[in-house]
């Protein structure tokens, strides 16, 4: 099976590449923006036609697309989320290759959640920001392409290489700062959010069995269980034996309050910053994965500590 993979740099996609590559049936081709890549081709500003002749010159037989950014203004992430989905879906669609297409989604797309419940992929997406929204576009986009294609709602991503600006990210930034001026006390806020954590090493089998599998439309990835992030900090002071004391400092959305890591300040008046999850899903999100069991015969198997072990482990090394 040949496999093109957009995105191979990136969080997931080095994953997704790491997957695909131990499968000795699998002959990968990494299409990218860096010099590392098999193709150099920028999603966001390269033409359909261009891609299309890549198509049918390599002829894949599954494309796997892990591009996009988390990070920037609306236009920026329309440009690499929106954009260059479109851009795939015409350049398949004028191609010979029949490839079917792998996209990956995230639950940022379903915007807020009911505490307590969980989120199935035939919820209404009411994404709250403009991140959620330019994936969202990108979904229908490939829903209503006509294309043999599926999506993955990857949950919230954890393990190693997760990203130094991420809360888990953060919180281990600040442990290990906290560690290494020996400070005994550590005050954290926004701990009170509640997210599904799942290893990313989990998301990359998954998207190896949509690849083989014949589902089409979206499926959740996700572990099927919310963790308080402030729960998270506790296994990972554990994790890292940390023995110092935890002080939360949260308060509701929008509060004025440190940060995860801020630095405590000289007096008694928080500083405004954002809130440590600005995905636009408020204070919960929890994914109904039976879906992901029952069409992909996929199940996490990475549970969250372990995910949080290797989060520290590649801070440690910046001691």
């Amino acid at each position: 099976m040949r496999v093109l993979l957009i995105g191979a740099n990136g969080y997931i996609g080095r994953f997704v590449a790491d997957r695909l590559l131990a499968d000795p049936a699998v002959q990968l081709t990494a299409l990218g923006r860096g010099d590392d890549a098999d193709v150099r081709f920028d999603l966001a500003s390269g033409s359909p036609g261009a891609l299309t002749r890549f198509l049918d010159a390599v002829h894949p037989g599954v494309v796997v697309n892990c591009a996009g950014a988390t990070r920037g203004g609306a236009r920026e992430l329309t440009r690499h989320n929106t954009v260059a989905v479109a851009t795939v879906c015409e350049a398949l669609r004028r191609s010979g290759c029949g490839a079917r297409l792998v996209q990956i989604g995230c639950s940022a797309e379903y915007g807020p959640s009911q505490p307590g419940s969980s989120t199935a992929e035939d919820a209404v997406p009411r994404p709250g920001g403009p991140y959620g929204v330019s994936k969202l576009a990108a979904t229908e986009l490939v829903l209503g392409s006509g294309l043999d294609a599926v999506v993955l709602r990857v949950f919230s991503p954890a393990g190693p290489g997760t990203p130094a600006g991420s809360p888990l990210g953060r919180l281990a930034e600040a442990m290990r700062r906290a560690m290494q001026s020996g400070d005994g006390e550590l005050k954290l806020g926004g701990l009170g959010a509640q997210r599904d954590f799942v290893d990313v090493r989990d998301v990359a089998r998954a998207v190896h069995a949509a690849s083989l599998s014949a589902a089409q439309g979206v499926i959740n990835i996700g572990s099927g269980r919310a963790v308080r992030l402030r729960d998270a900090a506790a296994v990972l002071a554990r994790v890292a034996g940390y023995g110092g004391a935890l002080h939360e400092l949260d308060g509701p959305p929008g509060a004025l309050r440190p940060a995860i890591g801020h630095p405590r300040p000289d007096s008694d008046q928080a500083h405004p910053v954002a809130y440590p999850y600005p995905d636009g899903c408020g204070s919960w999100q929890q994914a109904d994965v039976r879906t992901a069991r029952d069409r992909l015969g996929w199940r996490p198997r990475i549970g969250l500590e372990e995910s949080l072990a290797d989060i520290w482990m590649e801070a440690a090394c910046r001691i």
